[in-house]
Protein backbone atom coordinates (compact mmCIF):
# COMPACT_ATOMS: atom_id res chain seq x y z
CA UNK A 1 0.00 0.00 0.00
CA UNK A 2 1.36 3.59 -0.80
CA UNK A 3 0.46 6.03 2.70
CA UNK A 4 0.10 9.65 1.66
CA UNK A 5 0.70 12.21 4.79
CA UNK A 6 -1.93 15.00 4.64
CA UNK A 7 -1.24 18.01 7.35
CA UNK A 8 -4.21 20.43 6.52
CA UNK A 9 -4.00 23.71 9.07
CA UNK A 10 -7.58 24.41 9.42
CA UNK A 11 -11.05 21.77 9.08
CA UNK A 12 -12.28 23.23 6.16
CA UNK A 13 -9.07 22.27 4.01
CA UNK A 14 -8.80 18.93 5.87
CA UNK A 15 -11.70 17.56 4.04
CA UNK A 16 -10.28 18.79 0.91
CA UNK A 17 -6.69 17.35 1.08
CA UNK A 18 -8.31 13.98 2.40
CA UNK A 19 -10.16 13.77 -0.76
CA UNK A 20 -7.20 14.29 -2.90
CA UNK A 21 -4.93 12.09 -1.01
CA UNK A 22 -8.18 9.69 -0.97
CA UNK A 23 -7.26 9.32 -5.14
CA UNK A 24 -4.15 8.26 -5.27
CA UNK A 25 -3.53 6.69 -1.83
CA UNK A 26 -4.35 3.19 -0.59
CA UNK A 27 -3.98 4.86 3.11
CA UNK A 28 -3.84 8.37 4.32
CA UNK A 29 -1.90 9.75 6.80
CA UNK A 30 -3.84 12.59 8.86
CA UNK A 31 -1.68 14.71 10.75
CA UNK A 32 -3.43 16.32 13.57
CA UNK A 33 -0.51 18.62 14.74
CA UNK A 34 -0.76 20.81 11.80
CA UNK A 35 -4.75 21.84 13.09
CA UNK A 36 -4.92 25.23 14.53
CA UNK A 37 -7.60 23.93 16.02
CA UNK A 38 -9.17 21.00 17.80
CA UNK A 39 -10.86 18.75 14.88
CA UNK A 40 -14.13 16.80 14.65
CA UNK A 41 -12.54 14.02 13.69
CA UNK A 42 -15.47 11.63 13.51
CA UNK A 43 -16.37 14.12 11.14
CA UNK A 44 -12.92 14.02 8.80
CA UNK A 45 -12.58 10.16 9.17
CA UNK A 46 -16.64 10.09 6.94
CA UNK A 47 -15.37 12.78 4.38
CA UNK A 48 -13.85 9.78 2.18
CA UNK A 49 -13.72 5.82 1.90
CA UNK A 50 -10.18 4.60 2.36
CA UNK A 51 -8.76 4.04 5.99
CA UNK A 52 -6.96 6.87 7.65
CA UNK A 53 -4.20 6.69 9.84
CA UNK A 54 -4.38 9.46 12.56
CA UNK A 55 -1.13 10.75 13.94
CA UNK A 56 -0.24 13.54 16.17
CA UNK A 57 3.99 14.71 16.32
CA UNK A 58 5.35 16.33 18.59
CA UNK A 59 8.33 18.80 17.12
CA UNK A 60 10.85 16.68 18.46
CA UNK A 61 9.73 13.73 16.18
CA UNK A 62 9.39 16.62 13.69
CA UNK A 63 5.71 17.11 14.13
CA UNK A 64 4.11 21.09 14.54
CA UNK A 65 2.91 20.31 17.91
CA UNK A 66 3.87 22.72 20.41
CA UNK A 67 1.06 22.45 23.20
CA UNK A 68 0.79 20.62 26.32
CA UNK A 69 1.55 17.07 26.40
CA UNK A 70 -1.25 15.89 28.34
CA UNK A 71 -3.17 17.74 26.00
CA UNK A 72 -1.84 15.71 22.84
CA UNK A 73 -2.36 12.59 24.38
CA UNK A 74 -6.37 13.57 25.26
CA UNK A 75 -6.30 13.96 21.82
CA UNK A 76 -4.84 10.99 20.80
CA UNK A 77 -7.61 9.22 23.01
CA UNK A 78 -10.36 11.23 21.32
CA UNK A 79 -8.83 10.11 18.20
CA UNK A 80 -8.91 6.61 19.12
CA UNK A 81 -12.91 6.58 20.11
CA UNK A 82 -13.41 7.84 17.12
CA UNK A 83 -12.27 4.45 15.23
CA UNK A 84 -9.88 5.65 12.69
CA UNK A 85 -8.34 2.48 10.97
CA UNK A 86 -5.08 3.14 12.36
CA UNK A 87 -3.33 5.37 14.71
CA UNK A 88 0.23 6.31 15.87
CA UNK A 89 1.75 6.33 19.17
CA UNK A 90 5.41 7.19 19.80
CA UNK A 91 7.04 4.52 21.55
CA UNK A 92 7.46 6.21 25.16
CA UNK A 93 3.87 7.14 25.27
CA UNK A 94 1.96 4.24 23.66
CA UNK A 95 1.80 2.41 26.98
CA UNK A 96 -0.79 5.71 28.53
CA UNK A 97 -2.98 5.36 25.25
CA UNK A 98 -5.04 1.92 25.65
CA UNK A 99 -6.43 -0.14 22.42
CA UNK A 100 -9.73 0.60 21.48
CA UNK A 101 -12.33 -1.19 19.36
CA UNK A 102 -11.00 -2.27 16.04
CA UNK A 103 -8.04 0.54 15.39
CA UNK A 104 -4.61 -0.56 15.05
CA UNK A 105 -2.23 0.78 16.69
CA UNK A 106 1.65 2.19 14.86
CA UNK A 107 4.08 2.44 17.53
CA UNK A 108 6.79 4.84 16.10
CA UNK A 109 10.56 5.11 16.85
CA UNK A 110 12.20 8.49 15.79
CA UNK A 111 14.75 10.32 15.88
CA UNK A 112 15.77 12.71 13.38
CA UNK A 113 19.42 13.26 13.36
CA UNK A 114 21.08 10.04 14.43
CA UNK A 115 20.45 6.61 13.13
CA UNK A 116 19.37 3.97 15.64
CA UNK A 117 21.34 0.64 15.80
CA UNK A 118 25.09 0.22 16.61
CA UNK A 119 24.43 -3.32 17.53
CA UNK A 120 21.42 -5.67 17.20
CA UNK A 121 20.36 -5.02 20.92
CA UNK A 122 19.67 -1.63 20.30
CA UNK A 123 17.22 -2.81 17.28
CA UNK A 124 15.59 -5.99 19.40
CA UNK A 125 14.98 -3.53 22.13
CA UNK A 126 12.82 -1.42 20.38
CA UNK A 127 10.73 -4.45 18.88
CA UNK A 128 10.58 -5.62 22.73
CA UNK A 129 9.37 -2.48 24.52
CA UNK A 130 6.47 -2.11 20.83
CA UNK A 131 5.31 -5.52 21.31
CA UNK A 132 4.79 -4.40 25.08
CA UNK A 133 2.94 -1.84 24.31
CA UNK A 134 0.72 -3.50 22.36
CA UNK A 135 1.95 -2.85 18.83
CA UNK A 136 0.35 -3.72 15.81
CA UNK A 137 3.23 -2.17 13.65
CA UNK A 138 6.66 -1.09 14.62
CA UNK A 139 7.76 2.03 12.37
CA UNK A 140 11.12 3.62 12.17
CA UNK A 141 12.19 6.89 11.42
CA UNK A 142 15.92 7.95 11.52
CA UNK A 143 18.47 9.62 8.58
CA UNK A 144 19.32 7.96 5.88
CA UNK A 145 21.65 9.78 3.68
CA UNK A 146 23.82 7.06 2.61
CA UNK A 147 23.44 2.94 2.21
CA UNK A 148 25.26 2.89 5.79
CA UNK A 149 23.37 5.01 7.61
CA UNK A 150 20.18 2.98 6.54
CA UNK A 151 21.88 -0.34 7.03
CA UNK A 152 20.23 -0.56 10.65
CA UNK A 153 16.44 0.16 8.93
CA UNK A 154 16.90 -1.95 5.69
CA UNK A 155 18.68 -5.44 7.60
CA UNK A 156 15.77 -4.77 10.00
CA UNK A 157 13.29 -5.06 7.26
CA UNK A 158 14.60 -7.60 5.10
CA UNK A 159 14.62 -10.24 8.12
CA UNK A 160 11.33 -11.88 9.22
CA UNK A 161 9.47 -10.59 12.57
CA UNK A 162 6.86 -11.49 14.14
CA UNK A 163 5.90 -7.77 14.58
CA UNK A 164 5.44 -5.82 11.01
CA UNK A 165 7.55 -3.09 9.81
CA UNK A 166 7.21 -0.13 8.42
CA UNK A 167 9.83 3.02 8.10
CA UNK A 168 10.26 6.89 6.97
CA UNK A 169 13.79 7.11 5.88
CA UNK A 170 15.24 11.36 5.77
CA UNK A 171 17.40 11.43 3.20
CA UNK A 172 18.26 9.80 -0.50
CA UNK A 173 18.54 6.39 0.89
CA UNK A 174 14.19 7.12 2.22
CA UNK A 175 13.77 5.97 -1.45
CA UNK A 176 15.99 2.84 -0.98
CA UNK A 177 14.33 1.91 1.57
CA UNK A 178 10.37 2.37 0.49
CA UNK A 179 11.03 0.11 -2.24
CA UNK A 180 13.42 -2.83 -0.30
CA UNK A 181 9.72 -2.40 2.25
CA UNK A 182 7.53 -3.47 -0.92
CA UNK A 183 10.07 -6.57 -1.55
CA UNK A 184 10.44 -7.48 2.20
CA UNK A 185 6.52 -6.82 2.74
CA UNK A 186 6.43 -3.65 5.06
CA UNK A 187 2.07 -2.95 4.97
CA UNK A 188 2.98 0.07 3.36
CA UNK A 189 5.20 3.07 1.81
CA UNK A 190 5.51 6.77 2.22
CA UNK A 191 4.89 8.91 -0.47
CA UNK A 192 4.21 12.77 -1.19
CA UNK A 193 1.28 13.51 -2.83
CA UNK A 194 2.62 15.84 -5.46
CA UNK A 195 5.80 17.59 -5.61
CA UNK A 196 6.47 20.08 -3.24
CA UNK A 197 4.82 18.56 -0.63
CA UNK A 198 6.79 16.35 0.36
CA UNK A 199 7.63 15.27 4.25
CA UNK A 200 11.45 15.49 3.86
CA UNK A 201 13.55 16.40 1.16
CA UNK A 202 13.85 13.61 -1.17
CA UNK A 203 11.10 11.84 -0.67
CA UNK A 204 9.18 9.91 -3.95
CA UNK A 205 5.84 11.26 -5.04
CA UNK A 206 3.07 8.54 -5.40
CA UNK A 207 3.83 9.64 -9.56
CA UNK A 208 7.82 9.11 -8.79
CA UNK A 209 6.63 5.32 -7.44
CA UNK A 210 4.08 4.27 -10.32
CA UNK A 211 6.25 6.24 -13.31
CA UNK A 212 9.91 5.37 -12.44
CA UNK A 213 10.27 3.04 -9.88
CA UNK A 214 6.70 0.42 -11.18
CA UNK A 215 6.42 0.17 -7.22
CA UNK A 216 3.03 -2.04 -7.87
CA UNK A 217 5.08 -4.93 -9.50
CA UNK A 218 7.67 -5.43 -6.94
CA UNK A 219 7.26 -8.59 -5.26
CA UNK A 220 9.40 -10.85 -3.34
CA UNK A 221 10.85 -12.60 -5.94
CA UNK A 222 11.97 -9.38 -7.61
CA UNK A 223 15.50 -8.98 -8.36
CA UNK A 224 17.15 -5.36 -7.85
CA UNK A 225 20.59 -3.81 -9.43
CA UNK A 226 21.57 -0.85 -7.25
CA UNK A 227 21.87 2.02 -9.26
CA UNK A 228 24.06 5.38 -7.39
CA UNK A 229 22.69 8.38 -7.56
CA UNK A 230 19.40 10.12 -7.34
CA UNK A 231 19.73 13.06 -9.97
CA UNK A 232 17.26 13.78 -12.54
CA UNK A 233 19.19 12.11 -15.29
CA UNK A 234 19.71 8.90 -13.08
CA UNK A 235 16.10 8.91 -12.39
CA UNK A 236 15.68 9.29 -15.90
CA UNK A 237 17.45 6.12 -17.03
CA UNK A 238 15.80 4.24 -13.94
CA UNK A 239 12.68 4.87 -15.53
CA UNK A 240 13.73 3.62 -19.30
CA UNK A 241 15.14 0.62 -17.45
CA UNK A 242 11.81 -0.51 -15.18
CA UNK A 243 9.25 0.27 -17.98
CA UNK A 244 11.42 -2.21 -20.23
CA UNK A 245 11.86 -4.80 -17.44
CA UNK A 246 8.10 -4.74 -17.24
CA UNK A 247 7.55 -4.65 -21.00
CA UNK A 248 9.59 -7.77 -21.41
CA UNK A 249 8.12 -9.22 -18.23
CA UNK A 250 10.89 -9.80 -16.45
CA UNK A 251 10.78 -9.58 -12.57
CA UNK A 252 13.84 -6.99 -12.12
CA UNK A 253 14.01 -3.19 -11.34
CA UNK A 254 16.47 -0.62 -10.29
CA UNK A 255 17.46 0.65 -6.70
CA UNK A 256 19.02 4.13 -6.01
CA UNK A 257 20.83 4.36 -3.32
CA UNK A 258 24.13 6.04 -1.87
CA UNK A 259 27.37 4.91 -0.22
CA UNK A 260 30.35 6.18 0.87
CA UNK A 261 32.66 3.27 2.11
CA UNK A 262 33.19 0.25 -0.04
CA UNK A 263 34.25 -1.95 2.82
CA UNK A 264 31.19 -3.52 3.41
CA UNK A 265 29.51 -2.72 0.40
CA UNK A 266 29.41 -6.34 -1.12
CA UNK A 267 28.22 -7.81 2.03
CA UNK A 268 25.40 -5.49 2.23
CA UNK A 269 24.27 -6.10 -1.45
CA UNK A 270 24.45 -10.07 -0.76
CA UNK A 271 22.35 -9.85 1.94
CA UNK A 272 19.76 -7.25 -0.37
CA UNK A 273 20.02 -10.04 -2.95
CA UNK A 274 21.03 -7.08 -4.81
CA UNK A 275 22.70 -8.94 -8.51
CA UNK A 276 24.10 -5.68 -10.33
CA UNK A 277 25.09 -2.21 -9.25
CA UNK A 278 25.19 0.64 -12.01
CA UNK A 279 27.87 3.13 -11.43
CA UNK A 280 28.69 7.20 -12.81
CA UNK A 281 28.54 6.85 -16.42
CA UNK A 282 32.31 6.70 -17.32
CA UNK A 283 33.54 4.50 -14.71
CA UNK A 284 34.01 4.74 -11.11
CA UNK A 285 37.39 4.01 -9.17
CA UNK A 286 35.46 2.34 -6.13
CA UNK A 287 33.18 0.54 -8.40
CA UNK A 288 36.15 -0.92 -10.08
CA UNK A 289 37.72 -1.89 -6.90
CA UNK A 290 34.76 -4.03 -6.27
CA UNK A 291 35.02 -6.11 -9.07
CA UNK A 292 36.96 -9.44 -8.95
CA UNK A 293 37.35 -9.15 -12.50
CA UNK A 294 36.74 -7.73 -15.99
CA UNK A 295 35.40 -8.37 -19.08
CA UNK A 296 37.86 -9.04 -21.61
CA UNK A 297 37.35 -5.79 -23.53
CA UNK A 298 38.31 -3.82 -20.34
CA UNK A 299 41.38 -5.52 -19.89
CA UNK A 300 43.06 -5.58 -16.31
CA UNK A 301 42.04 -1.82 -15.19
CA UNK A 302 39.20 -0.18 -17.56
CA UNK A 303 37.29 1.84 -16.77
CA UNK A 304 33.99 0.05 -14.91
CA UNK A 305 30.53 1.62 -15.02
CA UNK A 306 28.25 -1.81 -14.00
CA UNK A 307 28.71 -4.63 -11.82
CA UNK A 308 27.16 -7.89 -12.00
CA UNK A 309 27.17 -11.08 -9.60
CA UNK A 310 28.20 -13.89 -11.76
CA UNK A 311 29.55 -17.32 -11.48
CA UNK A 312 30.38 -16.52 -7.58
CA UNK A 313 32.00 -13.25 -8.38
CA UNK A 314 31.43 -9.45 -8.91
CA UNK A 315 32.45 -9.13 -12.76
CA UNK A 316 33.11 -5.43 -13.88
CA UNK A 317 32.21 -4.26 -17.30
CA UNK A 318 32.15 -0.64 -19.70
CA UNK A 319 28.73 0.50 -20.97
CA UNK A 320 29.15 4.43 -21.85
CA UNK A 321 32.28 4.51 -24.00
CA UNK A 322 30.51 1.36 -25.97
CA UNK A 323 27.23 3.85 -26.50
CA UNK A 324 29.52 6.37 -27.00
CA UNK A 325 31.64 4.94 -30.03
CA UNK A 326 29.04 3.36 -31.14
CA UNK A 327 27.10 6.81 -31.47
CA UNK A 328 30.31 7.91 -33.50
CA UNK A 329 30.83 5.21 -35.65
CA UNK A 330 27.17 5.35 -36.53
CA UNK A 331 27.31 9.45 -37.59
CA UNK A 332 31.06 8.64 -39.71
CA UNK A 333 29.79 5.69 -41.30
CA UNK A 334 31.52 3.38 -43.41
CA UNK A 335 32.20 0.11 -43.04
CA UNK A 336 32.94 -2.05 -39.57
CA UNK A 337 35.88 -0.12 -38.45
CA UNK A 338 34.79 3.54 -38.69
CA UNK A 339 37.47 5.03 -36.06
CA UNK A 340 40.36 3.75 -37.89
CA UNK A 341 43.42 5.98 -38.37
CA UNK A 342 41.10 8.62 -37.94
CA UNK A 343 42.38 11.21 -35.55
CA UNK A 344 40.69 11.78 -32.54
CA UNK A 345 41.01 14.17 -29.90
CA UNK A 346 39.62 13.75 -26.82
CA UNK A 347 39.14 16.76 -24.42
CA UNK A 348 39.25 16.39 -20.59
CA UNK A 349 41.47 14.59 -18.00
CA UNK A 350 38.83 13.04 -15.13
CA UNK A 351 37.66 9.35 -15.48
CA UNK A 352 35.40 10.52 -18.27
CA UNK A 353 38.25 10.80 -20.47
CA UNK A 354 40.24 8.34 -19.64
CA UNK A 355 37.44 5.97 -20.85
CA UNK A 356 36.53 7.38 -24.17
CA UNK A 357 40.84 7.21 -24.76
CA UNK A 358 39.99 3.58 -23.50
CA UNK A 359 37.51 2.92 -25.96
CA UNK A 360 38.66 5.27 -28.88
CA UNK A 361 41.92 3.44 -28.63
CA UNK A 362 40.51 -0.36 -28.99
CA UNK A 363 38.45 0.69 -31.74
CA UNK A 364 42.29 1.90 -33.75
CA UNK A 365 41.69 5.87 -33.54
CA UNK A 366 44.69 7.73 -33.50
CA UNK A 367 44.11 9.26 -29.94
CA UNK A 368 45.38 12.56 -28.58
CA UNK A 369 44.39 14.14 -25.51
CA UNK A 370 44.17 17.58 -23.69
CA UNK A 371 43.16 19.59 -20.99
CA UNK A 372 42.74 22.57 -19.13
CA UNK A 373 44.51 21.20 -16.29
CA UNK A 374 48.07 20.61 -18.87
CA UNK A 375 49.81 18.47 -15.66
CA UNK A 376 46.74 16.23 -15.57
CA UNK A 377 46.64 15.83 -19.23
CA UNK A 378 50.07 14.95 -19.83
CA UNK A 379 49.67 12.21 -17.24
CA UNK A 380 46.95 10.80 -18.78
CA UNK A 381 48.49 10.68 -22.23
CA UNK A 382 51.25 9.08 -20.15
CA UNK A 383 49.52 6.79 -18.43
CA UNK A 384 46.85 5.33 -21.41
CA UNK A 385 49.46 5.79 -24.39
CA UNK A 386 47.42 8.37 -26.26
CA UNK A 387 49.60 11.68 -27.75
CA UNK A 388 49.52 14.85 -25.50
CA UNK A 389 48.78 17.92 -27.09
CA UNK A 390 49.03 21.68 -25.21
CA UNK A 391 46.17 23.47 -25.31
CA UNK A 392 47.97 25.85 -27.06
CA UNK A 393 48.63 23.60 -29.92
CA UNK A 394 45.38 22.57 -30.87
CA UNK A 395 44.48 24.87 -33.79
CA UNK A 396 47.13 23.25 -35.22
CA UNK A 397 46.65 19.95 -34.88
CA UNK A 398 44.89 17.63 -37.54
CA UNK A 399 41.42 16.48 -35.90
CA UNK A 400 38.65 14.14 -37.62
CA UNK A 401 36.65 13.27 -34.52
CA UNK A 402 36.72 15.72 -30.75
CA UNK A 403 35.53 14.02 -27.97
CA UNK A 404 34.12 16.23 -25.05
CA UNK A 405 34.88 14.29 -22.10
CA UNK A 406 34.99 16.81 -19.36
CA UNK A 407 32.17 17.82 -17.41
CA UNK A 408 33.67 21.12 -15.83
CA UNK A 409 34.45 22.10 -19.54
CA UNK A 410 34.13 26.10 -20.08
CA UNK A 411 34.05 27.93 -24.13
CA UNK A 412 36.75 31.36 -24.00
CA UNK A 413 40.02 31.86 -25.10
CA UNK A 414 41.28 32.20 -21.31
CA UNK A 415 43.57 29.80 -19.43
CA UNK A 416 42.27 26.35 -18.34
CA UNK A 417 38.94 27.15 -21.36
CA UNK A 418 38.94 26.05 -25.03
CA UNK A 419 38.98 28.23 -27.40
CA UNK A 420 35.49 28.07 -29.80
CA UNK A 421 37.74 28.83 -32.72
CA UNK A 422 39.27 25.58 -32.24
CA UNK A 423 35.66 23.68 -33.58
CA UNK A 424 35.66 24.02 -37.07
CA UNK A 425 34.14 21.73 -39.81
CA UNK A 426 34.10 18.76 -40.87
CA UNK A 427 35.26 17.72 -37.37
CA UNK A 428 32.74 15.38 -35.75
CA UNK A 429 32.06 16.64 -32.39
CA UNK A 430 30.34 14.61 -29.35
CA UNK A 431 29.78 15.39 -25.96
CA UNK A 432 29.66 12.52 -23.68
CA UNK A 433 29.50 13.97 -20.50
CA UNK A 434 26.38 16.41 -21.27
CA UNK A 435 24.32 13.34 -20.57
CA UNK A 436 20.57 13.63 -21.99
CA UNK A 437 21.05 17.56 -22.28
CA UNK A 438 22.47 19.61 -25.29
CA UNK A 439 25.49 21.56 -23.92
CA UNK A 440 27.17 25.23 -24.63
CA UNK A 441 30.40 23.46 -26.33
CA UNK A 442 27.49 21.23 -28.86
CA UNK A 443 25.54 24.12 -29.26
CA UNK A 444 28.33 26.44 -30.42
CA UNK A 445 29.93 23.71 -32.58
CA UNK A 446 26.27 23.76 -34.80
CA UNK A 447 26.76 27.25 -35.28
CA UNK A 448 30.48 26.85 -36.78
CA UNK A 449 29.13 24.26 -39.13
CA UNK A 450 30.22 21.23 -37.14
CA UNK A 451 28.28 17.89 -37.49
CA UNK A 452 27.65 16.97 -34.08
CA UNK A 453 26.36 13.68 -32.26
CA UNK A 454 23.24 14.69 -30.54
CA UNK A 455 23.34 13.98 -26.63
CA UNK A 456 20.21 12.21 -26.76
CA UNK A 457 21.41 9.81 -29.31
CA UNK A 458 24.36 8.73 -26.84
CA UNK A 459 21.97 8.30 -23.41
CA UNK A 460 19.78 5.77 -25.17
CA UNK A 461 22.56 4.44 -26.55
CA UNK A 462 23.94 3.59 -23.25
CA UNK A 463 20.32 2.75 -21.94
CA UNK A 464 20.46 -0.34 -24.40
CA UNK A 465 23.62 -1.13 -23.35
CA UNK A 466 23.09 -1.44 -19.72
CA UNK A 467 19.48 -3.10 -20.48
CA UNK A 468 21.42 -5.96 -22.42
CA UNK A 469 24.06 -6.38 -20.57
CA UNK A 470 21.82 -6.81 -17.31
CA UNK A 471 19.16 -9.03 -18.49
CA UNK A 472 20.85 -10.11 -21.89
CA UNK A 473 18.13 -9.17 -24.04
CA UNK A 474 17.22 -6.26 -26.46
CA UNK A 475 15.75 -3.19 -25.26
CA UNK A 476 12.23 -3.32 -26.52
CA UNK A 477 11.41 -1.39 -29.73
CA UNK A 478 8.25 0.41 -27.75
CA UNK A 479 10.42 2.35 -25.25
CA UNK A 480 12.79 4.40 -26.87
CA UNK A 481 10.54 7.35 -27.24
CA UNK A 482 12.01 11.01 -27.88
CA UNK A 483 11.00 13.58 -25.16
Amino acid sequence: MICISVTPESRRLAKADLLNASRQGDLIELCLDHLVKSPDIADLLDAVDKPILITCRRSQDGGKWTGDEEDRLQLLRQAIVAEPEWIELDLDIAGKVPRYGKTRRVVAYTSLYSPLGATRTEIDEVFEKAQAADADVVKFTWPTPTLEAAWPLLSTVSQKRDLPVVGMGLGPCGLTFSLLGRKYGSPWIYAALEHGMEAYEGQPTVGDLDDIHRWRSISGSTRFIAVDGFDDGTLAMIGVFNQAAESAGLDARWLPLAWQDTSRLKQMFEKLKIQGVVGRPGGDAQLGELADRREEALGEDGPVDLLMHKDGGWQGFGCLWRAALLALEEAIGGGDRPLDRRNVMVIGTGPLARTMIFGASRRHGLVSVSGGDEQAAQQLASDTGARYVPAQNLYDTLVDVVVLADPALELGPGRGQLNPSFLRPPMLVTDVAAGREDSEALAESRSRGCPVVEPETVWWGLAESLFRSITGQQLPSDIRQPR
